[in-house]
């Protein structure tokens, strides 16, 4: 797995994030986010803020975001939940970020179907172009992890690059995928081959009609 992201000094992370603030849009998402929840169950907003709190992060340093201690102890304050309860989900779900992280963040799952399906292939090529697990490139545009399970089974090998699933992976795709994103282009998400979603490679050998509608077949079963 991969190395551990190195964290910044905490008197250099709280000097530029100690006054970390809502921008007015995300004020309202953040309104919104907590009156899903009935009075005394507001704790129950913290993986959501915290996911806002990231991006917000994301936006103002043009990376994947992350969350500073600071940003942390203001959306915990938001909700009147204990710091360290709200550490405690940071620190459990690989969805957050506790270091600085590059534009984009490169998370190859190499659990076993992905391995059998060539995920060291996937990483082979990451290392090719420069990316190095648990770390950021030089130019900040790319960090590589590690990950478990990304529940893509079915199109093994993939990664997760921020929101994005690149599926059907081999050591070309996976560097068409890096160069397209370095060149500031938009790769084709989803799988890499012809397929369709999960369907069979080449695409669906039974119900075909379901492909571009919601086909009824009752009448022609009937």
């Amino acid at each position: 797995m991969a190395d551990a992201a190195h964290i910044p000094d905490e008197a250099e992370t709280r000097a530029h994030w100690g006054d970390f603030a809502w921008s007015e849009v995300n004020e309202a998402r953040a309104k919104e986010i907590i009156g899903r929840y009935p009075p005394g169950r507001q704790h129950s907003a913290i993986m959501p803020l915290l996911d806002l709190a990231q991006r917000q992060v994301g936006a103002e340093t043009n990376t994947q975001g992350w969350l500073p201690v600071p940003v942390i102890e203001f959306v915990a304050k938001q909700i009147d939940m204990p710091y360290i309860r709200a550490f405690e989900v940071a620190t459990f779900y690989t969805m957050y970020n506790l270091a600085p992280v590059g534009r984009y963040h490169v998370q190859v799952c190499g659990t076993t179907p992905c391995m059998l399906r060539g995920s060291d292939d996937v990483l082979s090529a990451c290392y090719k172009k420069g990316l190095k697990k648990g770390h950021t490139t030089p130019d900040g545009l790319f960090t590589l992890t590690e990950v478990e399970c990304l529940g893509a089974c079915a199109n093994a090998p993939m990664v997760q690059i921020n929101d994005d699933n690149y599926e059907d992976l081999t050591f070309e795709t996976t560097t068409a995928v890096l160069e397209a994103l370095a060149r500031g282009e938009t790769p084709k998400v989803g799988p890499q081959i012809d397929r369709q979603t999960s369907c069979p490679e080449g695409g669906p050998s039974t119900l075909k009609e379901m492909v571009a509608e919601n086909h009824d077949y009752r009448g022609e079963w009937a």
